[in-house]
């Protein structure tokens, strides 16, 4: 069988997600062995500062918890260790070394990988998902660099702002008629480029990428000079893990309201979990408030105590002056409703369905957020959310 006792509580996967598990188990009285296994060499860290302040120029990359911390709480850290296998009969998961390591319940937090479209030349692109892709950026932006993005999505966009902190120049390219567009609607849409605009930002929407070649990106609007191409189209759950030891799987690892896979010994959060939202129904989410909120409740259910995934979506967002903090979950066919300055980026918006708050959106105004999560799911006067007196 190799190490371990099928008492053992195993995590796969060394995210936010995971970190949050083994905090909450330790919290809730689980005292037996804790294993976390984590294909990166550093401790677990706090994704957002890739994109934001670690790209752009800031010096320090803050990890979660310290190997202290790690120690304190008795946890079993395989930093640099990959899961080449789960067997489900035998209770094990097998590490890139070859030894086993039985389980009595398995957290699967595998996270998601970056997609990378089939365009001839794509090998030469980068994408931005660890420490390592952050790090190799920084160094390679220097004034004047010209990083091309393929895709103008959150990611993209806080890119972009991070090249043009570190004197480069960014350029998006987005297949839409404008970034964000299915996320924010038109109006939103709009202020969110113009402000990328502004600050020296190339945009070109509604544009195809056709093949990268050395030094340009061939799109259908034609050539455009590059020096870095970035792809940043999205992310794909990580699941093969998964499938292969013949768990229930879709866009992301099935799990019900308590995060429990189809094998009732194993769970999954973060990311890699297509999890069931007792409103919204079937639902995988790739941020951070998620993955931090799903890793407490895969453990509260390890430990068979009651919770069920039914907090609202929330990100949050800064670029350039322009900071902001979502929650809900709006459709595209949603009416968008603005209190407040949207010149000056100070303002609030509502996403309405009929009469019911799908999402609520807070830029430059703090200490609202709680608010805005309480008025998702209830129906609202639209006048009275526009009111400003």
């Amino acid at each position: 069988m190799g190490t371990g006792a099928r008492g053992d509580v195993v995590i796969i996967g060394a995210g936010l997600a995971a970190v949050s598990a083994i905090e909450t188990l330790r919290e809730e009285g689980y005292a037996g062995p804790l294993i976390l296994v984590g294909k990166e060499p550093e401790l677990p860290y706090e994704r957002p500062q890739l994109s934001k302040d670690f790209l752009a120029g800031a010096k320090e990359f803050k990890v979660v918890h310290d190997e202290a911390w790690y120690a304190e709480k008795d946890v079993t850290v395989l930093a640099g260790t990959t899961v080449t296998a789960l067997d489900l009969k035998d209770g094990s998961v097998t590490l890139d070394d070859g030894k086993k390591l039985a389980f009595g319940r398995l957290l699967l937090a595998t996270g998601a990988d970056p997609k990378t479209p089939p365009i001839p030349g794509i090998e030469t692109a980068v994408t931005l998902r660890t420490v390592e892709d952050a790090r190799r950026l920084k160094e390679a932006v220097r004034e004047g660099t010209r990083v091309v993005t393929v895709g103008g999505g959150w990611i993209g966009l806080e890119v972009a702002a991070s090249v043009t902190a570190l004197g480069g120049t960014a350029v998006v390219l987005e297949a839409a008629a404008q970034p964000l567009l299915n996320v924010l609607g038109p109006v939103l849409a709009e202020h969110v480029a113009d402000l990328h605009t502004r600050h020296g930002v190339e945009i070109h929407t509604e544009t195809t990428v056709e093949a990268i070649e050395p030094g340009v990106v061939r799109t259908s609007a034609g050539e455009i000079p590059a020096d870095i191409v970035l792809v940043a189209v999205g992310a794909a759950p990580a699941t093969d893990l998964a499938a292969d030891a013949g768990l229930e799987v879709g866009d992301g690892i099935v799990v019900d309201e308590r995060l429990r896979t189809s094998d009732p010994r194993v769970f999954a959060a973060g990311d890699v979990a297509l999890a069931k939202h007792t409103v919204h129904g079937p639902l995988r989410v790739e941020h951070w408030d998620n993955a931090i909120k799903q890793g407490r409740l895969a453990a509260r259910s390890m430990l068979g105590k009651e919770g069920a995934y039914d907090w609202q979506p929330y990100f949050f967002t800064d670029q350039f002056e322009f900071s902001m903090e979502y929650v809900g979950r709006s459709a595209p066919e949603d009416e968008v409703l603005l209190r407040g300055d949207t010149e000056g980026d100070e303002f609030i918006a509502y996403w309405q369905r009929g009469r019911t708050v799908t999402a609520g959106m807070n830029v430059g105004i703090w200490d609202v957020n709680d608010k805005l999560r309480e008025l998702v799911g209830t129906e609202a006067d639209p006048d009275q959310l526009t009111d400003l007196s």
